[in-house]
């Protein structure tokens, strides 16, 4: 809706747009109206359009309808929609059926919010023809619509921003689109206005900066949005666009409107009176009811009045400019002329505009309209002033400024007066103003803040989902504005339930308590000096199990103990004993400790024998182990036992006992005998160069079990340290403390006493999590991803390699990014989503059942780069009959390669074999391929390259035939050389004329039809032009030159005419033909030689004779006669003259050869006689006394003024008393004007005075009563 009170500038609220209908299809336009019932008219062509069978007109209410039925190509062209005096156009355009798009239903303006791009948008927007804003509520957009890109932007813009008109109050909204497909970052952009007031620093209520990216079409999107328009506002505006290697602008207009309304446009009609209303002539409707005219708001605002072609359909001129340029005496002719019939409010007016163009009296020099500083800089701020004694004040938003230390710094030479402002800051963008007394003059200051660059860039982050993010960055200047992004979005203060912004000084925090996977993108720090950009990957929740839980075996009263590891250290979990939760109690204890959870058992106990389990709190896995018991029997045996080992699996077939790396191993043996025995514990170190020479470790076997391998055995008999031997009566314990890999092993455990001995060998192996593999390979390196290489790690920790972990970071980070939570069973993976140009390394870790090994060292540095596009725009030049000439232009996406050059292939039609057509890369964009086959048909290609390879090629649409093409001989005669050359003496002739023909054509000079001759006169002749080159021209070489083109029996002829012009002769003959009072006249004739160019004039000089000192009289002089006045009597004079040209004054002069004397005549002086006049007279007073009242206590002035000759006596009287005497009252007589001072009169002092004059002519007074009032 239109604001209230203003009435809007358009006369439609939805307005046709152009549209592309296919041929025999009916196309229907649209238009509606502010108010029913307004009359409306369609045009085509500038004729009216009627209903018919070929067009049909429909109204309903205020919407208005124009259907074309059957269209074909005659109705192509320019329509128009006419409602009062608001005209809008639009096209039709009519395609072939079969290329025909679907026509557009009819549908309302896209939104503001509608996405670039959008098919709304492939329209081009229609052009009102009358003032004001486009849109009727105030509001407009100052670009036209487009889809998408270009095929071929120009510089760095898709879509510059275009001249807008808004009405006062209004809004407006202007955009430019930047192609973004070949930028690694978003590009900067600034906004000014006039050539240097940056806007980025005024953005605030009435201006917003605005801007996105739109992915599918790899567009970004800037707009400035203007709001609540003044008229201070219109005026010119840039857009600066850059990159890191380009950089590109453009200027566009703002006109800002009254709010008036469409009758009141015509000025003129103010001053018509009603009564003409029945003679025809046209009155404003906004007037015709009124019985008065009331001019002040009119002369007010004269400025939204001014003349515009586009207001009003005829063009008329400027009643006003007309009339300011005229004299008086035309005002009524003018009037008379243009309809005006009000003169009175004419000239009222008229003079008001006349006296807004008085020059000012105090200022010679006034402030500039705007100045800029950068923030902590210092500006200087000047004026003149034409009084240098006058007193100046300076002003900052309306508040006088006080000298205040260093702050500010007045000064004073001569004439100017200066304000310095030192260290200026934000708080000194303000309104200043330099007083001097009644007048003043404005500027404004805009204060610009240094950019802030980053410091510290932001850092990349994998996360699972539910976790906290906090994204951190450093910039260069504490508490600076800075703008948070997602995926070229900008986070809002509106968005603070999904995300928390924080500042600590120089850094920037961006804080998402609880990451959801749509949080996942590419996230941005924007500041007025760059922008940081890092990724967030947002993965489900997954847990890892690190160590799973073992089985075990012990005895009786031993502790059993149950640890896993997962990846996740605030997981909760449940323990099971075969399916049920396990309750903790003094003997059975739960404990969680990070990533680890343990279950103890104490005293174990053949119950406590059954199947283990820990499940995880909200993930569907379980980890399960086994708790063995082991029994010890008991034999009771008669005295001289021998001794025994009491194992459930004793000796001849070794059992493995499996310890985690770092955990305690402690081996239990029950024994008995008696006596009591003797236990030797052994590990045997298997020889690795031998062979074994006898059965396989598994074959069964009752004597000479330990000769069926070969050993070296180590006697372990240490009570202390961290391998350790305990032996008591009925048992020997074996502890490792941490195991190691080198504790991995069989170890033999012997009992003897006297009655025999036994023997068991128990086999310990250590499990551990595997090496670090060895640094990855980086193969295969495109545009965002590339393919990693690694060797399985040498030792795998005793357990089968399950899978790999990558991880990638910034080479300048040091975090690292995990690039997969499910392992990767294969030994290469083949990374993605990475940002070319940056340099990244990758590291790997391995993966078993008992944990994960430690990082691999980092791959070598490496950057994601993609080979450029394809070049564009290639074309075939030239051709010849061994050469072909090709031209290209740059590929559109070069990326952070760069450009190495280009290669240039060549294949006969038909043929899949390409020769290259040079060797290596060339960095031109054109070639000339040379000996090639003639008559042979040939298809060209082109690829652009860089470090990353060759891109995609393009090549020619269709076969070249390489074969010469004959072309008619042209010349192509400058407009220069079409008229008269003309030269002076001396300098260089370089003409060159360039022309066309195939072959090449043969040139032929000639002067005056012979052949040219001489070596003054050189010719240079190329493929595609010819020069006439003369060093020095003379004036022989002047002409006329004819350039012959000749191929075999076909011509072309041009014409050149030379003229090499010099300086004239003197004149000839000159003479004094007469002299006479203070005068000479002088003739002569005109120079014999005028530099073969016309004379333009005579310089005459004079010298008086005893000083010979020349003076000029008369320059430029035309004639051959002249006469030299204001001689001096009684002097000789000597005269001369020059010739002049083009060229210049002759060298020499035409010199009288005998002064000439100005005789001194005799004068007599008789003074004229005058009459004596008489100027006695009367006094008379000009100015009588007037009565008064006056406060008493205050002195009170009495004056008046008197004329008479001779000079009157004056005499004061109170009441009739003479006043002569009292010394209160003081009496004064200056130029005629009299003055009685009364001294603090009382209320005695009030009544009649009288001022009495006298001389000899004669007697006058004047009288008045004076009041004195006793104050309340």
């Amino acid at each position: 809706m239109p604001e209230p009170g203003k009435k809007p500038v358009s006369a439609f609220s939805k307005k046709p747009r152009s549209a592309e209908v296919a041929a025999g299809s009916s196309a229907v336009f649209e238009a509606e109206t502010e108010r029913s019932g307004v009359k409306v008219r369609w045009q085509r062509g500038g004729s009216d359009i009627s209903a018919s069978d070929k067009y049909s007109l429909a109204a309903e209410g205020t919407r208005h309808t124009l259907t074309v039925r059957d269209v074909g190509p005659a109705d192509q062209g320019s329509y128009a929609v006419i409602a009062g005096s608001s005209k809008v156009k639009f096209d039709l355009k009519v395609i072939e059926a079969e290329k025909a798009a679907p026509v557009p239903s009819p549908a309302p303006a896209p939104a503001p919010a509608e996405a670039p791009g959008a098919p709304g948008e492939a329209l081009a927007s229609a052009t009102e023809e009358r003032g004001g804003s486009p849109s009727p509520e105030g509001s407009s957009s100052a670009v036209p619509d487009a889809s998408g890109a270009p095929d071929d932007p120009i510089g760095l813009f898709v879509m510059r921003p275009q001249d807008g008109e808004v009405t006062t109050g209004g809004s407006i909204t202007f955009s430019a689109r930047v192609a973004g497909a070949s930028l690694l970052k978003p590009p900067t952009v600034k906004w000014f206005k006039g050539k240097w007031v940056d806007l980025s620093s005024k953005a605030g209520q009435h201006l917003q900066l605005h801007s996105s990216y739109d992915r599918a079409s790899k567009v970004y999107l800037f707009e400035l949005h203007i709001t609540d328009a003044q008229a201070t506002f219109a005026g010119g505006y840039r857009c600066e666009v850059s990159t890191k290697d380009k950089f590109d602008s453009c200027n566009f207009n703002l006109t800002v409107h009254e709010a008036v309304g469409p009758g009141e446009l015509d000025l003129r009609s103010a001053f018509r009176r009603t009564s003409l209303a029945g003679s025809g002539r046209r009155i404003s409707d906004s007037h015709e009811d009124a019985g008065t005219l009331d001019f002040s708001s009119l002369l007010k605002k004269r400025d939204s009045f001014r003349r515009d072609s586009r207001l009003e359909a005829p063009a008329e001129e400027d009643v006003w400019e007309i009339l300011r340029q005229a004299s008086p005496s035309e005002y009524e002719r003018i009037a008379f002329q243009h309809g005006v019939t009000d003169l009175r409010g004419m000239l009222k007016r008229l003079k008001g505009m006349k006296r807004d163009e008085k020059k000012s009296t105090a200022f010679q020099k006034k402030l500039e309209p705007a100045y800029q500083v950068s923030k902590g800089h210092k500006i200087r701020l000047t004026v003149e002033l034409a009084d240098p004694d006058a007193e100046v004040k300076w002003l900052k938003n309306g508040q006088e400024i006080q000298m205040s230390g260093s702050k500010y710094i007045f000064e004073s030479v001569g004439t100017k007066r200066t304000l310095t402002i030192s260290q200026c800051s934000l708080a000194d963008d303000a309104a200043y103003q330099c007083v001097v007394g009644g007048e003043k003059c404005s500027t404004e200051l805009f204060v610009k803040e240094p950019p802030v660059l980053i410091t510290r860039p932001l850092e990349d982050q994998l996360v699972m989902v539910g976790q906290r993010v906090e994204f951190e960055c450093e910039v260069s200047e504490e508490g600076a504005q800075v703008k948070w992004l997602k995926d070229g979005v900008e986070l809002t203060r509106e968005e603070t339930f999904k995300y928390r912004f924080k500042k600590d000084g120089q850094r920037h925090h961006l804080i998402i308590n609880e990451a959801t996977l749509e949080d996942a993108g590419h996230y941005a720090l924007r500041t007025s000096g760059g922008q940081a950009l890092a990724e967030l990957i947002v993965q489900e929740k997954k847990l890892e199990v690190y160590q799973n839980i073992a089985d075990l075996t012990v005895g009786a009263k031993d502790q059993a103990v149950f640890k896993c590891e997962v990846s996740d250290e605030n997981v909760r979990g449940v323990w099971l004993k075969n399916g049920k939760e396990l309750v903790p109690d003094s003997r059975i204890k739960v404990s969680h400790i990070g990533r680890v959870h343990k279950l103890t058992i104490d005293d174990v106990t053949p119950a406590d024998e059954a199947d283990y389990s820990f499940v995880p709190e909200g993930f569907a896995c379980n980890l399960s182990a086994k708790l063995h018991f082991m029994e010890v029997k008991i034999d009771f045996v008669p005295r001289q036992e021998p001794p025994k080992i009491h194992l459930d699996c004793p000796g001849r077939k070794p059992d493995t006992i499996v310890v985690v790396a770092g955990n305690k191993l402690r081996l239990d043996v029950p024994i008995s005998g008696d006596p009591a025995p003797t236990v030797i514990w052994q590990k045997s170190i298997p020889q690795k160069n031998k062979v074994p020479a006898g059965p396989a470790p598994d074959a069964t076997g009752d004597a000479g079990a330990s000769d069926e391998w070969v050993f070296d055995k180590k006697l372990l008999c240490e009570t202390e340290g961290r391998v350790r031997v305990e032996t008591t009566k009925d048992r020997s314990i074996f502890t490792v403390e941490g195991a190691e890999k080198e504790d991995e092993g069989v170890y033999i455990v012997t009992v003897k006493n006297p009655v025999g001995e036994d023997q068991v060998n128990l086999t310990v192996k250590v499990i551990d999590v595997p090496d670090a593999p060895a640094a990855p390979k980086i193969s295969n390196v495109g545009e965002d991803s590339c393919t990693v290489q690694w060797e399985p790690p040498a030792y795998d920790g005793g357990q089968p390699i399950l899978g790999y972990i990558l991880e990638r970071k910034k080479k300048k980070s040091y975090r690292w990014m995990r690039l997969n939570f499910d392992l990767l069973r294969e030994l290469s993976h083949e990374a993605r989503r990475m940002i070319e140009g940056v340099v990244y390394e990758m590291r790997v870790y391995a993966v078993n059942a008992i944990g994960m090994s430690r990082p691999s060292p980092a791959s070598q540095p490496f950057m994601p780069i993609g080979p450029p596009s394809e070049p564009t725009h290639l074309a075939v030049e030239d051709v010849s009959d061994t050469t072909v000439s090709l031209k290209w232009r740059p590929p559109e996406r070069v990326g952070a390669g760069g450009l190495d050059g280009y290669s240039v292939e060549y294949c006969r039609e038909g043929c899949s074999e390409w020769t290259a057509a040079l060797q290596g890369l060339t960095e031109r964009t054109s070639m000339l391929v040379k000996d090639l086959p003639t008559g042979a048909r040939l298809l060209f290609r082109v690829r652009a390259h860089n470090m990353a390879g060759p891109g995609a090629p393009v090549a020619t649409k269709e076969p070249v035939t390489v074969q010469e093409i004959l072309q008619r001989p042209r010349l192509q005669l400058p407009r220069h050389l079409r008229q008269t050359i003309q030269r002076k003496v001396g300098e260089p002739v370089n003409l060159l004329i360039p022309f066309q023909g195939k072959p090449r054509p043969q040139v032929t000079w000639t002067k005056e039809g012979q052949p040219l001759a001489g070596e003054e006169v050189s010719i240079r002749n190329s493929p595609t032009d010819t020069i006439l080159f003369i060093r020095a021209a003379c004036r022989t070489h002047s002409g006329t030159y004819q350039v012959t083109l000749r191929i075999e029996n076909m011509e072309d002829k041009a014409t050149l005419v030379l003229q090499i012009v010099d300086k004239p002769s003197p004149p000839q003959d000159i003479r004094v033909m007469e002299a006479w009072g203070f005068n000479v006249a002088l003739e002569w004739k005109p120079p014999q030689d005028d530099g073969n160019t016309e004379i333009w004039g005579y310089t005459v000089q004079k010298a008086d004779k005893k000083t010979m000192e020349w003076f000029t009289v008369l320059e430029h002089y035309r004639r051959t006669h002249c006469v030299v006045s204001e001689l001096i009597i009684g002097n000789g004079y000597y005269f001369r003259v020059f010739s002049h040209n083009m060229v210049g004054p002759s060298d020499k002069a035409a010199t009288t050869k005998e002064p000439v004397f100005i005789p001194k005549p005799g004068i007599t002086y008789e003074p004229p006689n005058y009459k004596a006049l008489d100027f006695s007279e009367a006094p008379s007073f000009t100015r009588p006394l007037v009565n008064r009242s006056v406060i008493a206590g205050y002195n009170a002035i009495l004056c008046c003024a008197v004329r008479g000759s001779p000079k009157p006596k004056i005499t004061w009287f109170k009441n009739g008393l003479d006043l002569g005497e009292d010394a209160r009252f003081r009496m004064f007589s200056k130029q005629g004007v009299l003055t009685l001072e009364i001294r603090k009169p009382c209320p005695f002092d009030g009544g009649i005075y009288v001022c009495r004059a006298t001389n000899l002519q004669g007697e006058a007074q004047c009288e008045c009563r004076l009041e004195v009032r006793v104050p309340q």
